[in-house]
Protein backbone atom coordinates (compact mmCIF):
# COMPACT_ATOMS: atom_id res chain seq x y z
CA UNK A 1 0.00 0.00 0.00
CA UNK A 2 1.21 3.66 -0.57
CA UNK A 3 0.48 5.26 2.28
CA UNK A 4 0.37 8.82 0.38
CA UNK A 5 -1.97 7.25 -2.45
CA UNK A 6 -5.12 8.63 -2.81
CA UNK A 7 -8.50 6.90 -0.94
CA UNK A 8 -12.11 7.26 -1.30
CA UNK A 9 -12.22 7.77 2.86
CA UNK A 10 -12.74 11.66 1.93
CA UNK A 11 -9.38 12.66 3.54
CA UNK A 12 -9.06 10.24 6.80
CA UNK A 13 -5.66 9.34 7.49
CA UNK A 14 -3.56 8.48 10.52
CA UNK A 15 0.17 9.98 11.43
CA UNK A 16 2.36 7.91 13.87
CA UNK A 17 3.93 10.02 15.58
CA UNK A 18 7.29 10.35 17.83
CA UNK A 19 6.68 13.26 20.69
CA UNK A 20 10.42 12.65 21.94
CA UNK A 21 11.75 11.45 25.69
CA UNK A 22 9.90 14.73 27.60
CA UNK A 23 11.02 17.88 26.74
CA UNK A 24 8.32 19.47 24.65
CA UNK A 25 10.96 21.46 22.83
CA UNK A 26 12.65 18.14 21.46
CA UNK A 27 9.25 17.77 19.09
CA UNK A 28 10.47 17.63 15.42
CA UNK A 29 8.86 20.26 13.04
CA UNK A 30 6.69 17.81 11.25
CA UNK A 31 5.56 16.18 14.10
CA UNK A 32 3.90 19.71 15.25
CA UNK A 33 2.92 20.00 11.92
CA UNK A 34 1.13 17.25 12.35
CA UNK A 35 -0.86 18.03 15.40
CA UNK A 36 -2.13 21.16 14.40
CA UNK A 37 -3.88 20.29 11.76
CA UNK A 38 -5.53 17.04 13.60
CA UNK A 39 -9.27 15.95 13.89
CA UNK A 40 -8.28 13.67 16.52
CA UNK A 41 -5.12 13.47 18.78
CA UNK A 42 -4.74 10.15 20.68
CA UNK A 43 -1.59 10.50 23.28
CA UNK A 44 0.11 8.06 25.74
CA UNK A 45 0.87 8.48 28.82
CA UNK A 46 4.43 9.49 28.71
CA UNK A 47 3.93 12.23 26.05
CA UNK A 48 4.26 15.98 27.21
CA UNK A 49 0.87 17.11 27.43
CA UNK A 50 2.22 20.65 26.84
CA UNK A 51 2.17 19.54 23.14
CA UNK A 52 -1.51 19.23 23.00
CA UNK A 53 -1.86 23.13 23.57
CA UNK A 54 -0.48 23.27 19.74
CA UNK A 55 -3.85 20.82 18.47
CA UNK A 56 -7.34 23.17 17.20
CA UNK A 57 -9.35 23.79 20.04
CA UNK A 58 -12.08 22.02 18.17
CA UNK A 59 -9.67 18.34 18.08
CA UNK A 60 -10.32 15.61 19.90
CA UNK A 61 -8.35 14.59 22.55
CA UNK A 62 -8.11 10.70 23.24
CA UNK A 63 -5.78 9.71 26.32
CA UNK A 64 -4.38 5.91 25.49
CA UNK A 65 -1.69 5.90 28.38
CA UNK A 66 -0.68 2.55 29.54
CA UNK A 67 0.71 1.72 33.32
CA UNK A 68 2.32 -1.14 33.78
CA UNK A 69 0.16 -3.69 34.24
CA UNK A 70 -3.45 -1.41 33.74
CA UNK A 71 -4.67 0.01 30.52
CA UNK A 72 -7.02 2.60 29.60
CA UNK A 73 -7.72 1.50 26.18
CA UNK A 74 -5.96 -1.68 25.78
CA UNK A 75 -3.91 -1.72 22.14
CA UNK A 76 -6.90 -3.51 19.93
CA UNK A 77 -8.94 -0.78 21.25
CA UNK A 78 -6.30 1.75 20.43
CA UNK A 79 -6.59 -0.16 16.92
CA UNK A 80 -10.09 0.20 16.07
CA UNK A 81 -9.85 3.77 17.40
CA UNK A 82 -7.62 4.85 14.77
CA UNK A 83 -9.57 2.88 12.39
CA UNK A 84 -12.80 4.06 12.73
CA UNK A 85 -11.92 7.65 13.12
CA UNK A 86 -10.20 7.31 10.15
CA UNK A 87 -13.28 5.69 8.20
CA UNK A 88 -15.26 8.51 9.11
CA UNK A 89 -12.96 10.81 7.33
CA UNK A 90 -10.90 12.09 10.28
CA UNK A 91 -7.08 13.06 10.75
CA UNK A 92 -5.59 11.37 13.45
CA UNK A 93 -2.66 12.52 15.00
CA UNK A 94 -1.52 8.96 17.04
CA UNK A 95 1.19 10.51 19.47
CA UNK A 96 3.39 8.35 21.36
CA UNK A 97 6.34 9.05 23.61
CA UNK A 98 9.73 8.48 21.98
CA UNK A 99 9.96 7.22 18.69
CA UNK A 100 6.99 5.12 17.74
CA UNK A 101 9.40 2.37 16.32
CA UNK A 102 11.13 2.13 19.38
CA UNK A 103 9.42 -0.12 21.53
CA UNK A 104 6.18 2.03 21.21
CA UNK A 105 4.28 -0.65 19.05
CA UNK A 106 4.58 2.10 15.84
CA UNK A 107 5.03 -1.25 13.77
CA UNK A 108 2.29 -3.08 15.16
CA UNK A 109 -0.46 0.04 14.45
CA UNK A 110 1.04 0.49 11.00
CA UNK A 111 0.60 -3.24 10.37
CA UNK A 112 -3.41 -2.87 11.36
CA UNK A 113 -3.66 0.40 9.43
CA UNK A 114 -2.25 -1.00 6.32
CA UNK A 115 -4.79 -4.56 6.56
CA UNK A 116 -7.55 -2.13 6.79
CA UNK A 117 -6.45 -0.17 3.73
CA UNK A 118 -5.96 3.60 5.96
CA UNK A 119 -3.48 6.21 4.54
CA UNK A 120 -0.67 6.88 7.00
CA UNK A 121 2.58 8.71 7.25
CA UNK A 122 5.29 7.38 10.49
CA UNK A 123 7.24 10.53 12.08
CA UNK A 124 10.07 9.47 13.94
CA UNK A 125 10.67 11.21 16.96
CA UNK A 126 13.52 11.79 18.95
CA UNK A 127 14.40 7.98 21.12
CA UNK A 128 14.76 7.94 25.22
CA UNK A 129 17.79 5.85 24.66
CA UNK A 130 20.27 8.55 22.75
CA UNK A 131 18.33 11.65 24.56
CA UNK A 132 17.93 10.64 28.03
CA UNK A 133 21.63 10.01 28.91
CA UNK A 134 22.85 13.10 26.78
CA UNK A 135 20.92 14.92 29.21
CA UNK A 136 22.53 13.78 31.97
CA UNK A 137 26.09 13.98 30.34
CA UNK A 138 26.20 10.30 28.90
CA UNK A 139 27.14 9.95 25.15
CA UNK A 140 26.03 6.52 24.20
CA UNK A 141 29.38 6.41 21.71
CA UNK A 142 32.57 7.82 22.00
CA UNK A 143 35.55 8.05 20.17
CA UNK A 144 37.91 6.63 23.08
CA UNK A 145 35.40 4.80 25.27
CA UNK A 146 32.50 3.16 23.38
CA UNK A 147 32.14 2.03 19.07
CA UNK A 148 29.04 0.23 20.08
CA UNK A 149 25.67 0.79 21.06
CA UNK A 150 22.68 -1.31 22.31
CA UNK A 151 19.20 -0.62 23.38
CA UNK A 152 17.08 -3.13 24.97
CA UNK A 153 13.65 -3.36 26.54
CA UNK A 154 14.53 -4.45 29.83
CA UNK A 155 11.27 -5.13 31.49
CA UNK A 156 10.98 -9.25 30.68
CA UNK A 157 11.11 -11.75 34.03
CA UNK A 158 12.49 -15.29 33.32
CA UNK A 159 10.39 -16.73 35.80
CA UNK A 160 7.81 -15.54 33.48
CA UNK A 161 8.72 -16.22 30.22
CA UNK A 162 9.43 -12.94 29.00
CA UNK A 163 13.40 -13.01 29.08
CA UNK A 164 14.56 -13.47 25.34
CA UNK A 165 17.46 -11.51 25.61
CA UNK A 166 21.05 -12.97 24.55
CA UNK A 167 22.87 -11.86 27.48
CA UNK A 168 25.85 -13.45 26.49
CA UNK A 169 26.14 -11.17 23.23
CA UNK A 170 24.90 -7.96 24.90
CA UNK A 171 27.52 -8.48 27.91
CA UNK A 172 30.20 -9.46 25.26
CA UNK A 173 29.90 -8.11 22.40
CA UNK A 174 28.18 -3.92 23.09
CA UNK A 175 30.18 -0.96 24.58
CA UNK A 176 27.51 0.70 25.55
CA UNK A 177 23.66 -1.13 26.60
CA UNK A 178 20.26 1.28 27.25
CA UNK A 179 17.70 -0.58 29.13
CA UNK A 180 13.74 0.91 28.30
CA UNK A 181 11.33 -0.23 30.93
CA UNK A 182 14.32 -1.74 33.02
CA UNK A 183 14.06 0.22 36.32
CA UNK A 184 12.26 -2.61 38.20
CA UNK A 185 13.45 -5.77 36.86
CA UNK A 186 17.48 -4.08 37.68
CA UNK A 187 18.25 -6.59 40.09
CA UNK A 188 18.04 -8.89 37.33
CA UNK A 189 19.69 -7.57 34.32
CA UNK A 190 22.46 -6.77 36.56
CA UNK A 191 23.09 -10.29 37.94
CA UNK A 192 23.07 -11.21 34.24
CA UNK A 193 25.33 -9.02 32.86
CA UNK A 194 27.94 -9.94 35.48
CA UNK A 195 26.97 -13.64 35.01
CA UNK A 196 27.55 -13.18 31.23
CA UNK A 197 31.02 -11.84 31.42
CA UNK A 198 30.06 -7.51 32.19
CA UNK A 199 33.05 -7.13 35.18
CA UNK A 200 30.81 -5.97 37.87
CA UNK A 201 32.59 -2.55 38.42
CA UNK A 202 31.15 -1.48 34.86
CA UNK A 203 29.18 1.72 35.06
CA UNK A 204 25.97 2.28 35.01
CA UNK A 205 23.72 5.55 35.24
CA UNK A 206 19.78 5.26 36.23
CA UNK A 207 18.21 8.90 34.88
CA UNK A 208 14.66 8.90 36.07
CA UNK A 209 12.21 11.54 34.00
CA UNK A 210 14.78 12.15 31.32
CA UNK A 211 15.25 15.87 29.79
CA UNK A 212 12.10 17.21 31.91
CA UNK A 213 12.22 19.54 34.78
CA UNK A 214 11.74 16.13 37.01
CA UNK A 215 15.08 14.79 35.84
CA UNK A 216 16.93 12.34 38.23
CA UNK A 217 20.13 10.92 38.13
CA UNK A 218 21.77 8.05 40.42
CA UNK A 219 25.12 6.63 39.28
CA UNK A 220 26.92 3.65 40.22
CA UNK A 221 28.17 0.05 39.52
CA UNK A 222 26.42 -3.05 38.73
CA UNK A 223 26.75 -4.29 42.30
CA UNK A 224 25.61 -0.84 43.82
CA UNK A 225 23.34 0.48 41.71
CA UNK A 226 20.31 -1.13 43.05
CA UNK A 227 20.72 -0.15 46.51
CA UNK A 228 21.34 3.27 45.40
CA UNK A 229 18.11 3.48 43.21
CA UNK A 230 16.39 1.91 45.94
CA UNK A 231 17.70 4.53 48.55
CA UNK A 232 16.85 7.43 46.00
CA UNK A 233 13.28 6.39 45.16
CA UNK A 234 14.24 5.85 41.32
CA UNK A 235 11.28 4.44 39.44
CA UNK A 236 9.60 4.42 36.12
CA UNK A 237 10.11 5.93 33.98
CA UNK A 238 13.56 5.82 33.99
CA UNK A 239 16.44 4.76 31.74
CA UNK A 240 19.17 2.41 32.66
CA UNK A 241 22.44 3.15 31.06
CA UNK A 242 25.35 0.55 31.11
CA UNK A 243 28.89 1.18 29.94
CA UNK A 244 31.54 3.12 30.81
CA UNK A 245 30.95 6.11 29.13
CA UNK A 246 29.02 6.85 31.89
CA UNK A 247 32.17 8.12 33.64
CA UNK A 248 32.04 11.57 31.18
CA UNK A 249 28.83 12.43 32.90
CA UNK A 250 31.70 13.53 35.48
CA UNK A 251 33.03 16.18 32.53
CA UNK A 252 30.41 17.17 30.04
CA UNK A 253 26.92 16.95 32.11
CA UNK A 254 25.02 20.06 31.33
CA UNK A 255 21.22 20.19 32.02
CA UNK A 256 20.66 21.73 35.23
CA UNK A 257 19.23 19.21 37.62
CA UNK A 258 17.69 21.25 41.01
CA UNK A 259 19.96 20.57 44.25
CA UNK A 260 17.48 18.93 45.89
CA UNK A 261 17.13 16.51 43.02
CA UNK A 262 21.27 15.78 42.77
CA UNK A 263 21.78 12.49 44.03
CA UNK A 264 25.59 12.00 44.48
CA UNK A 265 25.46 8.78 46.21
CA UNK A 266 28.53 7.69 44.15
Amino acid sequence: MNPKGDTDMSGGKVYLVGAGPGDARLMTVYGMECIRKSDVIAYDRLVNIELLDYAREDAERVYCGKLPGKHALIQEKINSLLIEQAKKGKVITRLKGGDPFVFGRGGEEADILAQNGIPYEIVPGVTSGIAVPAYAGIPVTHRNHASSFTIVTGHGRKEKGQDHLNWDALAKGSDTIVFYMGVGNLSYICSQLIKNGKSQHTSVAVIQWGTTERQRTVVGDLTSIEEKVKAAGITHPAIVCVGEVVHLREKIKWFQESEDRVLNLT
